[in-house]
Parts: C-alpha cells; sequence; structure tokens
C-alpha cells in the first residue's frame, strides 16, 4: 500500500463543505441540533447572507445535478468523502483541484497499481436523521451514481469497476484501470455521499425536492420561482458555519441582481454582465472578484453536415471570427482569447497549432479550396439566456456575410436549445463549457472524445481519441500532458469549433464578506464565508 493521507486535527475552513437537509418543504419543520445528532459547537452571533442568483436550479438529487444553481444547492446540503484544498494567486483565495483533502474520509490507502483505494471513514459522524454516515452509505450513494441518468458518465470517466463494504467504516473502491482524475472526480457534488436510509424510508422521488446529507447546513426551504433558504446546522462535525442563514433570491434578469447588488439588498451577486463590472466598482461598499475561469466559449460546427464535414471549411470561419471586437466590444475586457480546446489555466493547455486570426483573405481563400469560392448558406442555432452569445452572433454573421457565406441564425429559448443541442443535430451553434475538474482529460472527454457524452458536433478523430485513452492510465504528469498537447494540437488544426473566448467568472459581493475563494466548477462554497460589521 501507498499513498496515506490523513485528516488533521483541524480541517481550515476554506476547505469546501457542504451541509444537509431533511426536507426542501417550507412547511417543514428542520431537524434540531439534538436530532442531528454530534456534539454542538458554540458559534458567535452568526450572520445572513442573501445573494443573487440567475436561476432556481432543476433538482436536489446529487446524482442528477448539471445546472450551476442546483450544484450549489448540492454543495451546500452535502458532504463528500474528499475536497479540494484552496491557495493564494494574486492575492486572491482559488481552488487547487490537484491538492485532494480529506473530508468525511479521514484517511485512504491506494495500491501498488493505482487500482484499488481504501477509505477509512470519519468515526461518528451523522446525518441529520441521526443515521451513521458509514460504509453502506457511501456504497448505497455510488450505486445511484451508476444507475444516473447524469452522472453515469461522470462515474465511467472515474473508471470505477467495483465498490466493496470492507466495515462500517472502511470502503473499497476498485478502478478498471489507474485513472490520475479519480480523486479529483470523487470531490465532486455528484459524489456526496446520501443517507441511504432515510431516502429508502421516504421513497425513490425524495431527493429531487429534499436533501439528505451531513453537513454545515439545512435546506429549508425551495421555490424554483422565488428562492431558497439555508440555515446552519449548530451541530456540524466541524463547527456550527459562521452564517446563520443563507438566501439564495432567484433574478433572471443580470440588470436586476446589478440593481439590488448596487443599493445593498443583496450580499452578493453572480453573473455579473462585463459591461457593468467598471461601474460596480466605483461603489465604495462592494467588492468585485473577476477570475480567470476554465469556462469556454466556442462556435460548433457540425463535422457531419454539410459543408462542415469539410476541414478548409472550418478553417475559413475561424479565420472569419472578429475576435478583437468580441473581447473588447462584447466582453468589456473580462475575457481572453481561447487558443486551445483546453483553457490556457488548465494544466497541460498549449496553443500549438493554433495560427488563426482575423483574416477574410485566408477565409475566402479556404473556402475556394474547399469548393465553395461564391459561400453557402448554413442555419445557426442560438441559444437565450446571454446577451454576449447574441452579440456574438451577430458581430460573427457580419464578417461571413463579407466572403459570402450566409447565417441564418435561429433563436430558441434556452431549454429548447439544451434539448436539441442533445440530439447531435444541430449544424452549429454557440456554446459554453465549464470543467469542474480542471483537467484536459476530464474536459476533452465530454467534448471531444470520440464516445464523449457532450460530443455534440460529431467531431471523430481515431488519433485523438487513442491518445485520450492512453494519457487517461498514465500516472507520470508529464508524459500525460504530453500526450493531451499532441491530442489538443490535432484539434486545433482539424478545427471543430472556431475557438471565441475565455470568461473571467464575476462576483460581485459585500467588503464585509471574507473567505470567497474561487472553483472551477464556479460554485460558491457557503461554509467558509462569515460577515463582520
Amino acid at each position: 500500500m501507498k499513498k496515506v493521507k490523513l485528516l488533521s486535527t483541524l480541517v481550515a475552513f476554506s476547505i469546501m463543505l457542504a451541509g444537509c437537509a431533511s426536507s426542501a418543504n417550507p412547511k417543514t419543520p428542520a431537524a434540531t441540533p439534538a436530532e442531528t445528532g454530534g456534539a454542538a459547537t458554540a458559534a458567535p452571533v452568526q450572520k445572513n447572507l442573501t445573494v443573487a442568483y440567475s436561476e432556481g436550479g432543476t433538482t436536489l438529487d446529487p446524482a442528477e445535478a448539471n445546472d450551476l444553481t442546483s450544484d450549489t444547492l448540492v454543495l451546500a446540503a452535502y458532504d463528500q468523502l474528499v475536497t479540494y484544498g484552496v491557495k493564494t494567486e494574486n492575492g486572491a483565495s482559488i481552488a487547487n483541484t490537484e491538492d485532494i483533502q480529506p473530508m468525511l474520509a479521514e484517511s485512504w490507502e491506494v495500491n501498488a497499481d493505482n487500482t484499488v483505494y481504501t477509505f477509512k471513514l470519519k468515526s461518528g459522524v451523522t446525518f441529520q436523521s441521526g443515521n451513521p454516515v458509514d460504509a453502506e452509505a457511501v456504497a448505497y450513494s455510488f450505486d445511484r451514481v451508476a444507475k444516473s441518468s447524469s452522472g453515469s458518465f461522470l462515474y465511467g470517466m472515474a473508471s470505477i469497476k467495483s465498490v466493496a463494504v470492507k466495515d462500517p467504516s472502511t470502503v473499497e473502491v476498485t478502478l478498471t484501470n489507474a485513472n490520475h482524475n479519480f480523486l479529483q472526480i470523487l470531490a465532486m457534488y455528484t459524489f456526496s455521499i446520501v443517507d441511504q436510509k432515510k431516502v429508502e424510508a421516504e421513497g425513490a422521488d425524495y431527493l429531487k425536492t429534499n436533501a439528505a446529507g451531513s453537513g454545515p447546513f439545512t435546506l429549508t426551504k425551495w421555490d424554483p420561482a422565488t428562492e431558497a433558504v439555508f440555515t446552519a446546522n449548530q451541530s456540524y462535525w466541524q463547527g456550527a458555519p459562521s452564517l446563520g442563514k443563507v438566501t439564495l433570491k432567484f433574478t433572471k434578469e443580470a440588470s436586476n441582481r446589478v440593481l439590488l447588488l448596487d443599493k445593498g439588498d443583496v450580499d452578493m451577486a453572480i453573473e455579473i454582465p462585463p459591461k457593468d463590472v467598471s461601474s460596480l466598482e466605483k461603489n465604495p461598499a462592494l467588492t468585485v472578484a473577476s477570475n480567470a475561469s476554465n469556462r469556454i466559449l466556442f462556435f460548433g460546427m457540425n463535422n457531419k453536415v454539410k459543408p462542415f464535414d469539410n476541414v478548409k471549411v472550418r478553417q475559413a470561419i475561424n479565420y472569419a471570427i472578429p475576435y478583437d471586437q468580441l473581447l473588447s466590444g462584447v466582453m468589456y475586457g473580462q475575457a481572453k482569447q481561447m487558443k486551445s480546446a483546453v483553457a490556457s489555466n488548465t494544466p497541460g493547455f498549449t496553443d500549438a497549432g493554433y495560427v488563426y486570426e482575423y483574416n477574410l483573405d485566408k477565409a475566402r481563400e479556404l473556402l475556394k479550396e474547399a469548393g465553395y469560392e461564391k459561400g453557402f448558406t448554413f442555419d445557426f442555432t442560438l441559444g437565450s439566456g446571454f446577451d454576449d452569445w447574441e452579440d456574438d452572433a451577430v458581430l460573427i454573421q457580419a464578417e461571413l456575410a463579407k466572403i459570402g457565406v450566409t447565417m441564418k441564425i435561429n433563436k430558441l429559448a434556452r431549454a429548447q436549445f439544451l434539448e436539441q443541442q442533445k440530439t447531435n443535430n444541430l449544424t452549429s451553434y454557440i456554446s459554453k463549457w465549464t470543467s469542474f475538474v480542471n483537467d484536459p482529460g476530464y474536459h476533452l472527454g465530454f467534448l471531444l472524445y470520440g464516445k464523449g457524452s457532450s460530443n455534440y458536433i460529431n467531431y471523430q478523430n481515431a488519433e485523438v481519441d487513442k491518445l485520450w485513452e492512453q494519457a487517461n492510465t498514465e500516472t507520470d504528469a508529464a508524459k500525460r500532458n504530453e500526450l493531451y498537447q499532441k491530442a489538443q494540437e490535432i484539434i486545433t488544426t482539424e478545427a471543430p469549433w472556431a475557438y471565441l473566448y475565455e470568461y473571467n467568472r464575476i462576483v460581485g459581493m459585500s467588503n464585509k464578506i471574507s473567505g470567497y475563494a474561487f472553483y472551477p466548477d464556479e460554485v460558491i462554497r457557503f461554509y467558509p464565508l462569515s460577515i463582520t460589521e
């Protein structure tokens, strides 16, 4: 055995934490500290936090959550076996997803070939129901992920073969092969540990609208149309939260979120439009955190649909993108140009093969070589909900018209767009992506691996697939990154996308808030936050 990791006596508040709840029905009283088990910890006067969110979420089920608000709700209501460390860069606290720290698992051992992980659970931890957090609950939670419609691909990406209960406090996870991303994936909301006994007693659909976790907050209300409310679990095993209550106000219009923040009606607001950053920065009561993220925006072209089955056509589109206009006129400097399928702050990034610039003459030349000297007409699907997408589409449409290409913009409501995207039949579209695990294997595995569950543009390249598969089992980081870099260069040259930009993650907050850290999944962790007078 090797690689033993032990839980320190006191876990730093900067570690990602979550909460728990027995019901999301506001008419149902939350569990009292006496009901939750564990020793109560005396806490100072707790402040309340109100945050403006753009959407209300779709589920509370950890295995099925896959939108930002649902993910936030889950991570505020559950613990995981492990979590990410936090580091400081340029004065800002950011998650280090390569630094895996203990959470419900106080230690673990790994066999010589990195295919068997044996986790030892922290003793004395209970769910809010009073049921123990034990090995059976862990195995049950993993089995739910394996059988879920949303999390099952992630289960496979983690290379999990089997989960065995060795004793009440020991779980053994066997992998099909060594996987360097395994622990990073386990720290995600998908692998939250669920109260098996509570769920089985309540019924199969219980977790859609209720939570059953072991963490620092209790969900007392969730109405996707208006708000979600959490209250502190005073008996939390890592100590009571500094915040007594957290309220998420669901405010669809970005302008309204900005107004609420500027007036002091909320303490934090997410999804701040780039155009509003400068005005908010003038408010002496506010801080605007603008962090480089791995959230990317790309112009997807269906590689199985003419004319985008022709690599020269795709390359021509790349030369017709007005990159500077997108970055300055649309994003107001709150983004950077994207030069690989992988974000530039991802380990293993390379811009090798990136030769594209705004050059209409080069675009015309490539169209001529592809047999489309007179241009062509194509359908472009624009999903609603993001102002920059529409602005980008209009600018790109105008530039393509200059080379004889007619881009017919068809607008769809976001829900319809997402459904259509999953059919793999859209001719072209703009879409964003955030990799919750900041690793090329995770990113490419979803989006551009031949069998990737989000490879909606039907990109297929046998060499790229082989490189990804080799890298996925390579334990040497330098060799692994070399493989990923070869894959990136091939992808960039073949241009299944036109790379647009990498977003900054913008969160506005009161100067009285401390403890904020940026995570690649863009989910705010509430447990480390505090408010001072």
